[in-house]
This record gives structure tokens, C-alpha cells and sequence, in this order.
């Protein structure tokens, strides 16, 4: 499993501009929070100094749309998109031309899953600036989300162009290219970033994947290996690793890594469903079952989870509960082929 890396932010800096005459415990208050809103603070900090600088009404129209700019970034950072896009609004209305704005605001509509939205926001960033690669990288990550690959890799192309040297944009491009089944090609740009940032962990995950997509396991393990070592509580790394070592049919060392992904990120239920499978192919159909459970708990609508866990049932010649599962499987997805023949099968061995 590969996967994007996240957008950029943007945050404006300005230097403070004289104090207006108050007392001198109180002109310190303002300075303080005045240097918080456009400087470096914490998002808390930024977004009470730029309340008090807003409040204050003593900006210039061209400061008060960065102070709602730099107010809306902090929002961002603290996942609410909504504050967030009132605040990009504003400083747009304020300064029409303000290209970061829109592309901040994209960014916060693509959170939302807005992805036409966000690219409508990009359009403009990029018409107001050209030469931003961050709002090309941007739109090609709200294209990647829509799963027009081409047209992401259109923009990462463009991003690399502006700034060869770009590694997350190679490292986005790969993942289109992957997506499109072209895993050579793929790990060429995750060779390129992991040539440009040998930290950038993402780009060893994805280009295990790719191996992992080859055949060629053995040499995702070591890109798992990195990525582990770079970040030990990389829990999609880990998760990867097992699904590898499962595909070599090494299944204890598989369970390992499952169990450590599922212990930092207990929601993942492709991690449990995984796990149960290598349970049922060492034999352990209870255990299996028990994995298949906790994967059915957290997405019951995985028509996969419930074949896998009549499978296991039909190991253990308990039909009817295999069949049970096998229906439901068939209800979530009437096409599918394995289901309705694993159905039959338990179907016709019931009746012997």
C-alpha cells in the first residue's frame, strides 16, 4: 500500500510595525500578540494574536487579508477546515489577487474531500502565479485524490520542471504511476526522491510497494526496513512489511508485523483481515476467525472480510456459518465470483 504525501501550508511573515501610544504593560500585551500573528508561534498563539490584531482595526487593507491568511493557516494546521476557509474567504475578498490565499484555500477544501473545489482554488493560484510549484504540486494531489492519475502527473511534472529538485513531487508522481500499473516508472521517481532526501520515508514506502506490486518482495522488505528504521512507529510500514512477508509465505514473521501495526493503529482493519489470513494458512482457524471478527467490526461493508471468514468456517466443516458469511459477502457484492463459488462448494460438501 503507497501513499501521497500531504500538501504544503503556506504562512505569511511581517515585521511588526511601530506601537501605538498606550501604557507600557499594555503596549508589551499587543507586541507579544502582534508577533505571534506574523511570526513564529505556536497555531493557538497565531490564531489569538490575530484575533486581537483583527479586533484592533488598525491594519492596513493588505495586512488584515495576511492576518485572516495567517489566522486560516493555523486552522488548517489544526484539521478545522471550515474556520479555515471563512478566513481564506475573507482574505481574498480582501486582496482579490492574492494567489496563496487560493491556494491555501484549495488545500483546505481538498481535506474535505472538495476536490473540485480545491482545484477550482488551484486554478487560480496557479493564473495568479505561474511559477508557484507548491500549487501545481497541490492540484496534482486533488487530481491524484479524484484518481485522475494522468492529470496529476501533468502537475507533477510542471512542479518538477519549476523546481527539479522538489523531492515530494517526485515522490507523488511515482504513486500516480503505480496507480496506473507502471511500477517501473514508479520507482524511478522514488529513486529520484529518495536520491534528493534519503529521509523522506514516504518515498521508501511506495517504492516498497512497487517491488511488492513486481513480485520482487524480498527487495520491498529492505525499503521497509529503511522506512522502519527512519521511523519505527511507521505503522503502514510495518503493515507493508507483513504483507510481504506474507506473499513469501513467511507467515509467524508476517504476524509479528501485523501485530505491531495493529497495536499503533488498532482501527486498520486490512491489518486484522491480513493477519487472520495467516492464521488460516498456518491452520489457526480460530484465531483467523477472531482476526476476520475484528475486520467485519470496523468495515462491515468489506464483502472481502466476510469471504475470508467463511473460508475459515468451511475449514472447520462449519457450513452454515460459512455459507451465512458467503451470502452476505454475495449481498455487498453480487459479482463476486470467489464468494458465489466458495457458496456453492460449502453448499454442496453440507449435503454429503
Amino acid at each position: 500500500m503507497s501513499f501521497l504525501i500531504s500538501r504544503f501550508v503556506f504562512r505569511i511573515v511581517l515585521i511588526a510595525a511601530g506601537l501605538s501610544q498606550a501604557s507600557t504593560a499594555m503596549a508589551q500585551t499587543d507586541d507579544q500578540l502582534r508577533k505571534w500573528c506574523f511570526g513564529d508561534a505556536t497555531d493557538d498563539q497565531t490564531i489569538q494574536g490575530c484575533e486581537s490584531v483583527i479586533k484592533a482595526g488598525k491594519e492596513t487593507t493588505a495586512n488584515l487579508a495576511n492576518v485572516f491568511f495567517n489566522r486560516g493557516t493555523s486552522y488548517v494546521n489544526k484539521a478545522q477546515y471550515d474556520r479555515a476557509i471563512q478566513d481564506y474567504d475573507q482574505a481574498i475578498k480582501l486582496n482579490p489577487n492574492y494567489a496563496a490565499a487560493f491556494a491555501m484555500r484549495g488545500s483546505a477544501n481538498d481535506s474535505k474531500g472538495q476536490y473540485d473545489r480545491a482545484i477550482q482554488d488551484y486554478d487560480q493560484a496557479i493564473k495568479l502565479d505561474p511559477n508557484d510549484a507548491r500549487a501545481f504540486y497541490n492540484r496534482g494531489l486533488s487530481y491524484a485524490h479524484k484518481g485522475q492519475y494522468d492529470r496529476a502527473i501533468q502537475d507533477y511534472d510542471q512542479a518538477i520542471k519549476l523546481n527539479p529538485k522538489f523531492a515530494p513531487a517526485f515522490t507523488n508522481r511515482g504513486f500516480s504511476y503505480a496507480h496506473k500499473g507502471q511500477y517501473d516508472r514508479a520507482i524511478q521517481d522514488y529513486d529520484q526522491a529518495i536520491k534528493l532526501n534519503p529521509n523522506l520515508a514516504e518515498a521508501f514506502n511506495n517504492r516498497g510497494s512497487a517491488y511488492d506490486n513486481k513480485g520482487q518482495y524480498d527487495r520491498a522488505i529492505q525499503d521497509y526496513d529503511q522506512v522502519i528504521r527512519l521511523n519505527p512507529n511507521y505503522a503502514d510500514a510495518l503493515y507493508n512489511r507483513g504483507l510481504s512477508y506474507a506473499h513469501k509465505r513467511q507467515y509467524d514473521r508476517a504476524i509479528r508485523d501485523f501485530d505491531q501495526a495493529i497495536k499503533l493503529n488498532p482501527n486498520n482493519a486490512i491489518a486484522f483481515y491480513n493477519r487472520g489470513y495467516a492464521y488460516d494458512e498456518k491452520d489457526q482457524y480460530d484465531r483467523a476467525i477472531r482476526d476476520y471478527d475484528q475486520a467485519i467490526k470496523l468495515d462491515p461493508n468489506d464483502a472481502v472480510f466476510f469471504n475470508g471468514r467463511g473460508v475459515s468456517y468451511a475449514k472447520k466443516s462449519q457450513y452454515d456459518h460459512a455459507i451465512q458469511d458467503y451470502d452476505q459477502a454475495i449481498k455487498l457484492d453480487p459479482n463476486y465470483a470467489t464468494a458465489l463459488s466458495n457458496r456453492a462448494d460449502a453448499i454442496a460438501k453440507k449435503k454429503k
